[in-house]
């Protein structure tokens, strides 16, 4: 199956930095950033967990311990993420994606 391809005819649903913060503040979900090492690096969401959209379909097992709860899913403008939340949506997780990425935080 590829990342990259159509996975589920499901609506992915979206969050907003300021929903997200909220959220982060009372809820404490699970973050997701799909960006690359340097992209991270250089800024990201504290408590966030980083597999690169690249490495995802290989790395998934490493959310498992996730698979109950909302994962929110995040990259640098929201194209990423969004893929990222389509392939883990076809595997059976709840996923929300930031949209606007990490530009709108």
């Amino acid at each position: 199956m590829s990342l990259f391809g159509l996975f589920s005819s499901q609506t992915i649903p979206q969050v907003d930095a300021d929903q997200l913060r909220l959220r982060i503040k009372n809820e404490k979900p699970v973050l997701l950033d799909v960006r690359e090492v340097f992209e991270h690096k250089s800024q990201n969401i504290p408590g966030s967990t980083l597999i690169p959209l690249g490495e995802l379909q290989r790395r998934v097992a490493e959310l498992e311990k996730h698979r109950t709860k909302e994962i929110v899913v995040y990259c640098r403008s929201g194209n990423r993420s969004m893929s990222a939340c389509k392939f883990l949506q076809a595997q059976g997780f709840n996923v929300v994606n930031l949209s606007g990425g990490i530009l709108r935080w």
